[in-house]
């Protein structure tokens, strides 16, 4: 297998503000997001990052789509630093999170085109990817309307389809599913297989076992900013299923408090 992206002892710390302090339950001023992280994802595959809420996840992926930098570490996607390459990075990566707002006097054909253009995509790609997009997620009919009219679903399917204007080798999703009716989900889970079957690589993180099982080649396993574990699913549940494989690393790690 070809190794795509590599992560080296990524580190971030955060300043907790008092409310944060209160809302974590803690008199400390200063928080390990993540901790000396490392792990492989290769071409082709789907890679999954699974822990619960705060384990790090999505600082992990905020700092490989090089929106925060890391405190210490590095990670090599396809060859390009996070640290010292950012701009090359982020014209090999789609990513897509959650916390994505699109202007809601926009339309989908507008933006669209403005971030197909943003990516240098000449315009006769532009048509074609966009007609062959939209229609795959029935985005055609809502062409012309703004995004404040759009439903949560469709704003949803629109972000994923930006995010990918410019047909890039490795995607990044955050919590890929969250917040979505079962439908649109499972839309989005079925895209992530054929882009997987294209040949590209998909980073997603999650905390949801069923979507593991059903999507993930290899797995790592984020508690408290720490991997706990990381290879291939079987080789990770160990005979047993994700869910009661990962409560027994929880276990161990946090002494048996749950």
């Amino acid at each position: 297998m070809e190794e795509i992206l590599t992560v080296e002892g990524l580190s971030k710390t955060f300043t907790l503000s008092r409310k944060q302090q209160k809302i974590e339950r803690t008199a400390a001023r200063r928080k390990t997001a993540v901790d000396n992280l490392s792990f492989s994802a290769y071409r082709g595959e789907i890679f999954g990052l699974l822990g619960p809420n705060g384990a790090g996840k999505t600082t992990t992926l905020r700092m490989l789509a090089t929106l925060i930098r890391p405190d210490s570490g590095d990670a090599l996607l396809d060859g390009c630093s996070v640290v010292n390459s950012p701009a090359e990075v982020r014209g090999k990566i789609g990513f897509l999170t959650s916390e994505l707002k699109l202007e809601d006097f926009f339309t989908p054909n507008y933006l669209f085109d403005f971030f197909s253009r943003l990516h240098g995509v000449d315009p006769d790609t532009c048509a074609q990817r966009k007609a062959a997009m939209f229609s795959r997620f029935g985005i055609d009919r809502f062409a012309e309307v703004k995004v404040a009219n759009l439903s949560t679903g469709m704003k949803q399917k629109l972000s994923l389809v930006i995010s990918l204007v410019h047909n890039p080798e490795v995607i990044i999703f955050d919590e890929p599913t969250n917040g979505l009716d079962v439908l649109t989900a499972r839309t989005v889970t079925d895209y992530l297989q054929e882009l997987r079957a294209e040949g590209k690589t998909i980073i997603l993180s999650t905390h949801i076992f069923s979507l593991v099982e059903r999507l993930c080649d290899r797995v790592g396993v984020i508690i408290d900013g720490r991997l706990v574990a990381c290879g291939p699913l079987a080789e990770v549940c160990d005979g047993l299923s994700i869910e009661d494989r990962f409560f027994e690393m929880y276990k161990e790690v946090k002494g048996g408090d749950e």
